[in-house]
């Protein structure tokens, strides 16, 4: 029988996680919620899901779409409820409506995890969420730091400093900045670290960050020490044998974060969208020399990288006991290794 998944919220996370579950064999997307119309509600519309408002349906009838109901009429429908809203409000939509509902949800890494109690990156904690009420997934910084220094514990990692180069905004995003300077997160340390945390509790990381001038992608540097020596083609090898993870070169000319998004547009991805993380070859580094350190830098696409994880949280929530499994029939619908 097919999980009956609900998104409310079908904006940049939203809607990618909409047509994902569209994508599962074992899932089936009842509909979005929206509060106004905009072309992400034409699309929808033409993709055929029904949509259900959030703040009347005037607006969407005056542009010819006809509302499905309301987030009421949609939580009567689904088993589990994926809450794509900005951050705040999908803790206190928990509080009222999902818990009145008696309805799971996935809520995004803008809420606390005090708040929900459980975070979730796949490949890292699934077995934390099975069968939850509410589980939150991490942002896409926190999901790509988990990815490969989970992998990369294989060298026993016994603290990490890492420095997260975060873009300004999503390309859509004409409000937002900066465009003429950089500007660094005045809090030590910045809230990625405490993030990590809460998906690898053992992790012993410090971070920084700052905001730059793109919109393409985030930039992580990572420095960690490790007990075990270590050389480039070990890790190389690990990162490879990863899942959701890939290693780049500078061979193929991928040199930064606009070639591997036009990288990703050319593999023919939905919207052009990178969910791996992407690791340079040549800027892996390891030290041996009375202590062991392990250097490198990854590419974070910040619209797609959490889209598998709530696709395995709705799994894992509802019950599904296979991690594995549930990891490789998401990647198999998103084209990833």
């Amino acid at each position: 029988m097919s999980i009956k998944v609900g998104i409310n919220g079908y904006g940049t996370i939203g809607k990618r996680v909409a047509d994902a579950v569209a994508k599962q064999k074992d899932m089936k997307l009842v509909g979005v919620t929206a509060h106004s119309y905009s072309f992400n509600t034409e699309v929808a519309k033409q993709k055929g899901y029904k949509i259900f408002t959030t703040d009347g349906d005037e607006d969407f009838k005056l542009n010819g779409i006809n509302p499905d109901g309301n987030l009421k009429n949609l939580l009567e429908q689904v088993d589990i409820i994926v809450d794509a809203t900005p951050r705040k409000i999908g803790k206190e939509n928990i509080e009222k409506f999902y818990k009145q509902k008696k309805v799971k949800a996935i809520v995004q890494g803008g809420e606390k995890h005090e708040a929900i109690g459980t975070s979730f990156v796949a490949q890292c904690n699934y077995n934390e969420a099975l069968n939850k009420e509410y589980a939150r997934v991490v942002s896409c910084n926190t999901t790509g730091l988990c990815r490969t220094l989970n992998a990369l514990n294989k060298f026993d990692i016994t603290s990490v400093h890492a420095t997260m180069i975060r873009r300004g905004a999503d390309p859509w995003d004409i409000y937002h900045g900066p465009i003429n300077a950089i500007v660094p997160v005045l809090e030590m340390p910045s809230h990625h670290g405490p993030d990590v945390q809460s998906v690898l509790p053992k992790c012993q990381i410090f971070t920084t960050a700052l905001s730059v001038p793109s919109t393409l992608m985030h930039l992580h540097s990572v420095i960690a020490d490790v007990r075990k020596k270590v050389n480039v083609d070990d890790v190389i090898g690990v990162l490879n044998n990863t899942t959701r993870v890939r290693v780049v070169r500078n061979a193929e000319h991928l040199r930064s974060t606009a070639e591997i998004m036009e990288f990703a547009r050319d593999l023919g991805r939905l919207r052009g969208d990178m969910p791996e993380i992407c690791v340079w070859k040549e800027a892996i580094g390891t030290v041996s020399n009375g202590y062991n350190k392990l250097l490198y830098m990854q590419a974070v696409h910040q619209e797609s990288d959490v889209i598998p994880e709530n696709v395995d949280c709705i799994r894992a929530m509802m019950g599904f006991k296979d991690s594995d499994k549930s990891i490789k029939m998401t990647n198999e619908t998103f084209g990833i290794k």
